[in-house]
């Protein structure tokens, strides 16, 4: 039979291994949200840059196309 002090012991166990269990969980969202915030911000500006190039093209293939 257990004593008072190991079922204490086993309460705590069991608390700790749960509450780790939210703190890495919520630890690992935080993270994840942040890398996909900057992966999403980097595609924007790359997006941007492409579309710059894409008129400037246009605008070259403009000028050298009219007689």
């Amino acid at each position: 039979m257990e004593t008072a002090s190991g079922a204490s012991k086993r309460r705590w166990g069991h608390i700790r291994i749960v509450a780790g269990a939210f703190l890495g969980g919520a630890l690992g969202f935080y993270v994840m949200h942040k890398a996909e915030n900057r992966y999403k911000e980097k595609m924007r500006e790359r997006l941007a840059e492409y579309e710059k190039e894409l008129d400037m093209k246009k605008k070259t293939e403009v000028e050298f196309s009219e007689p």
